[in-house]
């Protein structure tokens, strides 16, 4: 489905903004906004919204932008990142708002690509396809594998069934009318694109995928990164699924209520939570064999080693098969990502289930949870034509 968006006509002279909320982004907003200034798409202007940094983003806007007249520099209190937004979209002209974060920069046809499907007045938003751009290391490698494989995968699955969770704040396009009627994003979770587009699938618009639009975003370099990180992003996720519960097997919603935030609960939530159990039985499995190796000797009957050798065996083949599917699906991907793969049972997913819990028991405990801050490297690699890494 996404694939057939290539014949897409871009409806004509739609005036689109792009915003950037930045906060301590010295090392990477420039490169940026230059990659926006570079779109084959010309009727842009550039909104950058300095959320109150504390180190010189400011200063690099200025010296590098203020002769620019398609770039316009607001500087704000610290707020959030939702706040950053939504002044950026009041001081935006056009009629559609394109939505990126300040360490991702986007191919030259990314905005011509998302702005096509606004020809038809029932989208309310486009998502496209963020994908890793500095693989730079093991996590990081395991981060572009996670975003093929599973991510953008489960995207192109709603989005053929006329559905999305989450406009991604990495890429994303919003129509300006929709914003303004549903009164923008929200401060009231820690997702707030993904609160935005339930809102919006809510209130009657109709979202998009577009693979097209591709957009290289910094992931983070390290497993305390990736932690700080994704415990946001399954903390937010928890916060919209309780706030837009009623929507939950509730068939006024179509797809949406009876399929996408259903399976977020089981895939994302539940079963991810229950997920260290499988492997402390598969651990008490191992040692519990190696005891009775040590105890019996020449009479160990290892059959049941056997059997867990040969499901932990097909556990991978399909994990593989599933990878590889996404990996077919996208254009330009470096297949070499899927050696990762085995290896990525082993410390990255343990990670992402010590993030789910932690997420449940925080929410349980209810406090109050800071948008947050990762360092920005400024690694993203500029050409992205052919992955390296």
């Amino acid at each position: 489905w996404a694939e057939s968006s290539m014949d897409v006509p871009a409806p004509a002279h739609i005036r689109v903004s792009v915003i950037v909320p930045a906060y301590n982004e010295e090392n990477v907003i420039v490169s940026t906004v230059r990659g926006i200034l570079a779109s084959d798409y010309s009727e842009i202007e550039v909104v950058v919204v300095d959320d109150g940094s504390k180190d010189d983003t400011l200063g690099v806007l200025h010296r590098n932008f203020d002769s620019e007249a398609r770039v316009a520099i607001v500087s704000i209190p610290n707020g959030g990142k939702a706040n950053a937004l939504n002044v950026g979209i009041a001081s935006a002209r056009g009629e559609v708002i394109v939505a990126l974060d300040a360490d991702t920069q986007f191919e030259p046809e990314t905005i011509s690509r998302l702005v096509r499907w606004f020809g038809d007045e029932t989208v309310g938003a486009v998502a496209g396809n963020a994908k890793v751009g500095n693989r730079v290391n093991m996590i990081t490698r395991w981060q572009a594998l996670e975003y093929i494989s599973a991510q953008n995968l489960e995207r192109r699955a709603l989005a053929a069934l006329g559905t999305l969770t989450v406009v991604p704040g990495a890429v994303g396009a919003w129509r300006r009318s929709v914003l303004d009627e549903l009164g923008g994003f929200r401060g009231d979770t820690l997702a707030e694109d993904q609160d935005l587009t339930i809102n919006l699938q809510q209130a009657g618009y109709r979202v998009h995928f577009d693979s097209s639009a591709v957009a290289w975003t910094e992931a983070p370099a390290t497993f305390g990164g990736l932690s700080k990180q994704r415990f946001r992003w399954s903390y937010g996720t928890l916060q919209c699924l309780w706030k837009y519960r009623s929507l939950t097997f509730n068939p006024r919603f179509g797809t949406l209520g009876m399929i996408a935030l259903p399976q977020v609960w089981l895939f994302q939530i539940a079963l991810t939570a229950l997920a260290p159990l499988a492997d402390l039985l598969l651990i008490w499995q191992l040692i519990s064999q190696w005891i009775a190796y040590s105890e019996h000797g020449a009479e160990f009957q290892n059959a049941d080693l056997k059997t867990v050798g040969y499901y932990y065996c097909v556990f991978i083949a399909v994990d593989l098969v599933a990878a590889m599917f996404g990996f077919l699906m996208e254009r330009r991907e470096q297949w070499s990502l899927l050696w990762w793969l085995p290896l990525q049972r082993f410390g990255y997913r343990q990670l992402m289930y010590y993030v789910v819990v932690r997420s449940i028991t925080t929410a349980i405990r209810g406090p109050f949870v800071g948008w947050g801050k990762l360092e920005r490297m400024g690694t993203v690699l500029l050409d992205r034509k052919k992955p390296t890494g």
